[in-house]
């Protein structure tokens, strides 16, 4: 009798835990719908006959300026969150987003697969010689490659100035995002010689649903989440002009100015777009 009284307080207590595991764990006070379910504004419909002027720009985005930190931290997923860098990987794995080959053109013509975002991060797996701690012989080890999302410091944007005569506005669209890789070599022991790889170009329209679906952080405010769609349709962010369309081959600007001159030279592009909006209309 005993032993069948203490079997039925065993079954008891393990049931009690298993329905202790079974338990559902909301980490918050309410489940997010809003964000999952969200769909973005889309672009109201241009016509080519109501564009009078028009001027597409390359501007680049630093991660390490404090109002650009949402897109760059976390550095790995927490929770919901994860930075720009991991969302773009998590859409070429889950989603079927298709990147582009950005040491083709910055043209989307060429896709990029896996192996090749592999190639860029040099995350292949490599063969070393480490010491066997019980033996004390040099063996030869695979060390597994792991992409380092951190190292993606900035971004290159492609954008399209326009001014809509239909409407009478000055207007922006975002062409494509290209994240640039800065990293050091592995034989620099000193790192000192910093280099900036383009890793891939995203056809930034295409992007959009994705980037509607998920939240970027808001520091004032944990109950009001921005999506990373809202961050670059309400221009949540700070670039300067890197590049503009020029008869010199689309040259860049740090490819004739430098220093303080490439600043000056960004700012005077800039003021000639919204100069050629205020000189249209009489006050």
């Amino acid at each position: 009798m005993k032993t069948v009284l203490i079997l039925l307080v065993i079954a008891t207590m393990l049931s009690n835990i298993k329905n202790v595991v079974a338990q559902d764990v909301l980490d918050g006070i309410y489940v997010k719908e809003h964000v999952p379910a969200r769909k973005f504004v889309p672009y109201y419909h241009l016509r080519e006959a109501d564009v009078m002027w028009s001027k597409k720009i390359w501007r680049m985005l630093d991660l390490r300026e404090k109002i650009n930190h949402p897109l760059y931290f976390p550095k790995k997923p927490v929770d919901d969150r994860m930075s720009l860098i991991d969302l773009l990987q998590y859409g070429m794995e889950k989603a079927n987003m298709i990147v582009y080959d950005a040491s083709v053109d910055d043209e989307f013509k060429v896709p990029l697969t896996h192996e090749g975002l592999i190639e860029v991060f040099d995350a292949k797996d490599k063969t070393n010689m480490i010491e066997d701690v019980n033996t004390g012989q040099m063996v030869e080890t695979v060390v597994k490659g792991e992409i380092t999302s951190s190292e993606v410091l900035k971004y290159l944007m492609k954008e399209v100035w326009f001014f809509d005569k239909q409407k009478g506005r000055l207007d922006v669209r975002i062409v494509g995002l290209c994240p640039l890789r800065m990293y050091y070599r592995d034989d620099d022991l000193e790192q000192v010689d910093q280099k900036t790889r383009q890793v891939f170009w995203v056809y930034f329209p295409a992007a959009r649903p994705l980037f509607a679906n998920h939240e970027v952080f808001n520091v004032n405010n944990d109950a009001e989440r921005r999506t990373f769609d809202d961050m670059f349709f309400k221009r949540l962010f700070n670039s300067y002009i890197y590049q503009e369309t020029n008869v010199y081959d689309n040259r860049r600007i740090d490819a004739y100015q430098m220093g303080l001159d490439a600043i000056l030279e960004a700012e005077k592009i800039k003021n000639k777009i919204f100069e050629l909006e205020h000189d249209l209309w009489e006050y």
